[in-house]
């Protein structure tokens, strides 16, 4: 076992919980550690349920397309923990030797005490991002906002909020008033703040804390949109209209997060000229969403002429997502399509699964093997059936994809695939596949 892996076993284990929403911890080790969150560049503060990766992704291309240098927070990771920070004086995932030396100080500072795995390992995040150089870091919430572990910023540039949806429920409340509500504790006052389209039960949240924080609001549908034209985007707010290629990440979606991503970079004060915005868009990466497989060891055993995709959404606002993007894919090009799923006890399966209905083929449900709490194949396969959903468990994803090739072979169609449901099942995927992320 590496050093890496030794520290983040000791710092899983120094809380009883993997959810305590609380900024108490923080604000304790913070002040142990000499307060590095008031030593940070300037920051932009990303909340919501969904397209949170998929913005800061977005705002990251732009900016790098412009000079500028990005810090970078996300969570979850897809392989390697690495992957949750990125370091702006070289735009890549955080090397081992500074990340054990800032766990291993975290560790020593927090002296035992009780504290989260995701609040410690923020702190270090902080402890990296006060001690290289950047023009900006781009942080993301890691659940709700008013009491996540990132929300120790007292002036970020704008704080941004993507689209409120139910998850968490357990944790932020059992309706979406009370979900926006936590998303919008990330709005500090006079701070600007972008918001995506939202529903009107969010959306009244959401401007009533604005209006409470004497923070300027602009809504996505509203004071500025991003939408498709001719095969290009047109993105027009109050000011001006600017012609740009496509999202690079697949989706209609996508045109609503890169919307968002421009009026939070404008917002800032950080949106360059057309041309090197168009640079940056052309750039966007975002692995495990929606990502096509074009080659490799998992394509290679799946029948002739299939299509692979992965995407690690979870949720009930992921599968309308998701489900929408097949649905275009299958007016464009018709043949059947296969999930293969794998998801965590924490989700709503059954919401996650009901977009797809009259959609899909067949799922197949597989265990996830890097989480002792993934739900069963056979229970997973019994809540896809409650979606109205044809649904057989299988005990690994190369017994699942041998039933694929099976049923396409007597049918004598290559299938499309979806691998979908947790993000560490395509984590699991992109590493058997050799498509490590960078």
């Amino acid at each position: 076992m590496d050093q890496i892996t030794q520290i983040l076993d000791r710092l899983l284990a120094l809380h009883p919980k993997e959810i305590d929403l609380s900024l108490g911890r923080m604000e304790r080790l913070l002040a142990a550690l000499g307060s590095p969150h008031t030593k940070l560049p300037p920051v932009i503060h990303v909340a919501g349920t969904n397209g949170k990766g998929s913005v800061t992704a977005t705002m990251r291309a732009i900016l790098e397309a412009s000079g500028k240098r990005c810090h970078v927070y996300t969570s979850p990771h897809l392989v390697s923990f690495n992957e949750r920070i990125r370091l702006g004086h070289d735009g890549q995932f955080v090397p081992d030797p500074l990340l054990y030396d800032a766990l291993h100080r975290c560790e020593e500072a927090n002296a035992g005490s009780e504290i989260t795995f995701f609040e410690i390992t923020t702190a270090a995040a902080f402890l990296l991002f006060s001690e290289h150089p950047a023009d900006v870091v781009l942080l993301e919430v890691g659940l709700g906002g008013r009491l996540d572990a990132t929300n120790m910023i007292e002036k970020p540039l704008v704080s941004v909020i993507t689209p409120v949806s139910m998850d968490h429920e357990k944790f932020l409340g059992n309706d979406l008033a009370a979900i926006a509500a936590e998303k919008a504790g990330i709005i500090k006052n006079g701070q600007p703040v972008v918001c995506a389209p939202q529903d009107d039960a969010a959306i009244r949240v959401i401007e009533r804390q604005a209006a409470r924080c004497k923070s300027s609001l602009q809504v996505s549908g509203q004071d500025f949109q991003a939408v498709p034209d001719h095969g290009r985007m047109v993105f027009q707010d109050q000011d001006q209209l600017i012609d740009l290629p496509c999202p690079a990440l697949g989706g209609a979606h996508q045109f609503d997060n890169t919307g968002l991503a421009i009026a939070a970079l404008k917002a800032a004060g950080l949106l360059p000229d057309a041309a090197t915005l168009s640079q940056g868009l052309r750039n966007v990466r975002w692995p495990g969403r929606l990502q096509p497989v074009g080659h490799g060891p998992l394509l290679d055993i799946c029948p002739e002429g299939a299509e692979f995709w992965i995407d690690g959404g979870h949720n009930p606002g992921a599968g309308v997502s998701v489900s929408r993007f097949m649905g275009e894919l299958e007016e464009r090009s018709p043949r059947p399509l296969y999930l293969i799923a794998g998801m965590l006890v924490t989700k709503d399966p059954v919401g996650f699964f009901r977009p797809f209905h009259g959609l899909v083929h067949h799922v197949g449900t597989v265990p996830i093997t890097t989480t002792n709490t993934g739900r069963s194949p056979e229970e997973l396969a019994d809540l896809a059936r409650c979606a109205e959903l044809e649904a057989t468990p299988f005990q690994s994803l190369d017994a699942a994809l041998a039933d694929v090739a099976a049923c396409a072979k007597a049918d004598g169609v290559p299938p499309r695939i979806l691998v979908c449901g947790s993000l560490y099942l395509a984590g699991e995927v992109l590493v058997r596949n050799g498509m490590l992320p960078d």
